[in-house]
């Protein structure tokens, strides 16, 4: 299994666990047992097989081991992985603009396609788009954009009772779950609202676009918010009832 994951698609996972954020936080202490695991999870390989892997991204020079064991990109790691991420927003921009993908469907080929296009190709593809500056799931094409704009965010499963927030981001590694953001209506620039938070029960309600749903903790990590102004949802769900409430004019009879 290891053959089929190359190194830009290690250094691409070990990006988002250096870097976390939503569902891409680690669990546990950091150790290399930890890390090895959560780089398989995510890549659906062995543990083994992940192991061996960040053996030899640290033997060539992209990964180093932190106080805790932890896998830590170099800056030679770091910057190949930034490229990596890149050119996958890109692609999936290309596949969804001028092909007609959806966005799911887009992450998926992008993950297949990656290695086919060049440097060169990647910045003519970028060109022709006219520079977009997100990919389909909200994620900045330009990673130093991601980072930057991190500590303006968090996990919708991180906000109190009440909290509103416009969705930014989508977590895209768990392809069913992407999937099922979009046919929820869970997409960039929505309005949500957090109404109940269960913790134990693992389920939040929330209100999207003032509709009342019920989702699961992996998904509300997975959902990237801004905290907005709760007047605007409420604005939303109110004009919203004002227009199916509103009773249709009755024709005057003839005569």
């Amino acid at each position: 299994m290891a053959a089929s994951h190359g190194i830009d698609e290690y250094l691409e996972t070990i990006y988002f666990l250096a870097f976390p954020i939503g569902e891409y936080r680690p669990t546990g202490g950091g150790t290399t047992q930890t890390i090895a695991a959560r780089v398989a999870e995510m890549l659906g390989v062995s543990r083994a097989s992940a192991g061996e892997m960040l053996k030899r991204l640290e033997a060539e020079g992209f990964v180093e081991r932190g106080e805790h064991k932890e896998a830590i990109l170099t800056a030679a790691g770091a910057e190949r992985a930034r490229k990596v991420v890149r050119k996958h927003r890109v692609i999936e921009r290309l596949l969804t603009d001028f092909m007609g993908y959806t966005p799911a469907e887009a992450h998926v080929h992008a993950d297949e396609l990656g290695a086919t296009f060049s440097d060169d190709m990647i910045e003519r593809i970028e060109a022709k788009l006219g520079h977009p500056d997100r990919c389909p799931h909200g994620w900045p094409v330009d990673p130093d954009v991601e980072q930057e704009e991190n500590r303006e965010l968090e996990a919708l499963s991180d906000l109190a009772e009440g909290d509103a927030a416009t969705i930014v981001r989508l977590a895209e590694h768990d392809g069913e779950l992407l999937h099922w953001f979009y046919d929820e209506g869970l997409v960039p620039g929505a309005l949500v609202e957090l109404r109940a938070a269960e913790p134990a029960a693992g389920q939040f309600r929330v209100a999207v676009e003032g509709e009342e749903k019920a989702i699961g903790e992996k998904a509300a990590a997975g959902l990237l918010v801004r905290r907005t102004d709760p007047d605007l949802v409420t604005r939303d769900r109110d004009v919203s009832f004002r227009t199916e409430a509103r009773p249709q004019p009755v024709a005057a009879a003839d005569g």
